[in-house]
């Protein structure tokens, strides 16, 4: 399995990269083999697996050949019934080989059976160039797509290609909701990390026409909806506002739910309203083969298939999923079954995919070209909210009951941004509304205090002595605001007494607004006394 992603790197670069990693590639493995032979122990000898004999493969040939052969040219048959139909054939084939060879083992029998369903298989597509829905190679199934399909939700979309169905919904949350990757590798590779783009991916039992229990998400789902979503992300935009949850639900497959996923993924982002940098579309791409005996490294004959079926995966040689923009590939996954490849057909592999990528962007672009202009009536709004920092304490409350408060009632989240400011993120305009006009109530409910002139004097009652200096009040309304020692007199002082000072007691101080990080109000009384004569004559000597 190889896999990879990029930022919608353009087409003829990738193919490039491909080959400098194939010459690279080669100067590693050179060094390997010499290890290899100079320090290398003798292998295992592995016993050779039993094969079927000829006379079992003859006896399956004439039993399963022919009718497989026409249930595959059948183009009336659908993925369903073409299984049924083969199963059968397969099933009467058992018997006959059971009772045909009695002391056979079960499993050689099916191998033998297997064996002969593959070559039916290799034979429609390298001889006759057929495939088993009646389409040529290259041909790509009949799509459908619509969108906003499920109006209460932000953004919608149905996907179907051929068999293969999937409909995808997102769903917009605050920014405080992104997932946060807070384990050693994340922290050791990229330090904290936020996570704005989700796509999760289900694949129901019932999308492949079975009933079983639904438990938690298989190997199969991550490793789809990660391909899926390592599609997309290259094209979302880095300043969107909210986080995005995209999920796909399998309706029905029959081959490449996950790039079904990507063009649906594309659709329901655009009815959201989300501003994609360019359409992302995927398609599946399939291969036969025919080994050349002279070269094993080289293939004799070869068979690209674009937009692969379930059956054609399953028989063929090669899943190559690929997915990218009109000009570029943002993600590839391969699943290669023969021991290797030449660099040739993985060329033609990708222009064959990319042309097909191209007409499913076309065919899509006809339901949805661009993201929506005008926001849905149910997008969520955020917006900012400042709360004066000397008020932010009494504004949260007591373990926070103020916020809790207008979340309960208003369904808003509230997200600190600094020491004076909240982000308010609402589920609509109308949550909005009630949100601020709740906390401008609370904020209101704190106490209107006077508004005091920078560089003012007024007078300030002493409600405190400490060490550190004393609690001033300049107006009942106000709460008390500390005066340092080093703020009390021109003379440095050690205690507030030293001055005489009491509580009760009236002084004048000078204003110089507010602390921008705590809030609390500046004040100085030393400033507003004449300095002692030693100072003053010290000062005309300097001048002099």
């Amino acid at each position: 399995m190889l896999e990879a992603g990029a930022k919608d790197v353009y087409m003829q670069d990738f193919m490039k990269a491909v080959k400098v990693g194939m010459k690279e590639v080669t100067q590693i493995v050179l060094p390997l083999k010499k290890f290899v032979e100079r320090h290398g122990k003798p292998k295992r000898v592995i016993e050779e697996q039993c094969l079927p004999s000829e006379e079992m493969i003859e006896t399956a040939r004439s039993e399963v050949l022919e009718r497989v052969t026409d249930i595959m040219m059948d183009w009336n048959h659908d993925k369903v019934s073409r299984d049924k139909a083969i199963s059968v054939v397969r099933d009467e084939a058992l018997q006959k080989l059971t009772s045909k060879f009695p002391e056979a083992q079960s499993n050689l029998l099916v191998d033998a059976i297997n064996g002969i369903v593959k070559d039916a298989f290799r034979r429609l597509v390298l001889e006759k160039e057929e495939r088993m829905d009646g389409r040529r190679l290259t041909d790509i199934r009949p799509i459908f797509c619509d969108v906003n399909l499920l109006q209460p939700l932000h953004g919608s979309a149905l996907f179907q290609r051929g068999q293969t169905q999937v409909m995808c919904t997102v769903t917009f949350d605050s920014p405080d909701s992104a997932l946060r990757m807070r384990d050693p590798v994340s922290q050791l590779l990229d330090g904290y990390k936020e996570k704005n783009f989700m796509l999760h991916y289900e694949f129901p039992s019932y999308a492949t026409n079975e009933i079983k229990h639904s438990s938690q998400a298989g190997r199969r789902e991550l490793g789809h909806g990660n391909l899926a979503e390592r599609a997309l992300v290259p094209v979302i935009p880095k300043d969107f506002p909210f986080t995005i949850r995209l999920t796909s639900e399998v309706f029905e497959s029959n081959g490449s739910s996950s790039m079904a996923s990507v063009c649906g993924g594309t659709l329901a982002l655009l009815d959201a309203g989300v501003k994609l940098k360019a359409p992302v579309a995927g398609v599946a791409m399939g291969l036969v083969s025919v080994p050349d005996p002279e070269n094993p490294k080289q293939l004799k004959d070869y068979k690209i298939l674009t937009d692969i079926l379930g059956i054609e995966d399953f028989l063929g040689e090669m899943d190559f999923k690929l997915a990218g923009t009109a000009k570029g590939i943002t993600a590839l996954q391969a699943d290669i079954k023969i021991p290797g490849m030449p660099l040739k057909v993985v060329m033609e592999t990708i222009v064959q995919g990319f042309l097909a990528k191209t007409h499913i962007l076309k065919v899509m672009s006809e339901a949805m070209d661009k993201a929506r202009d005008d926001p849905k009536d149910n997008w969520p709004v955020v917006e900012k909210f400042d709360v004066p920092v000397h008020k932010r304490s009494e504004f949260i409350g007591i373990g926070g009951r103020n916020l809790k408060r207008i979340t309960a009632e208003t369904g808003v989240t509230l997200i600190p941004l600094d020491n004076s400011s909240f982000d308010v993120f609402a589920p609509n305009q109308t949550a909005l509304s009630e949100a601020k006009e709740l906390m401008t109530s609370i904020l209101m409910s704190t106490g209107k205090e006077p508004t005091l002139d920078f560089g003012g004097v007024y007078s300030a009652r002493i409600v405190e002595i400490r060490e550190s200096g004393v609690m001033v009040q300049l107006y009942p309304s106000m709460h008390p605001t500390l005066l340092p020692n080093s703020q009390l007199d021109q003379r440095k002082v050690s205690h507030p007494s030293v001055l005489g000072l009491e509580e009760g007691q009236e002084i004048q101080v000078k204003y110089y607004g507010r602390d921008p990080v705590s809030g609390a109000m500046r004040l100085s009384r030393k400033v507003l006394q004449v300095p002692p004569s030693s100072i003053m004559k010290n000062l005309i000597q300097k001048l002099e």
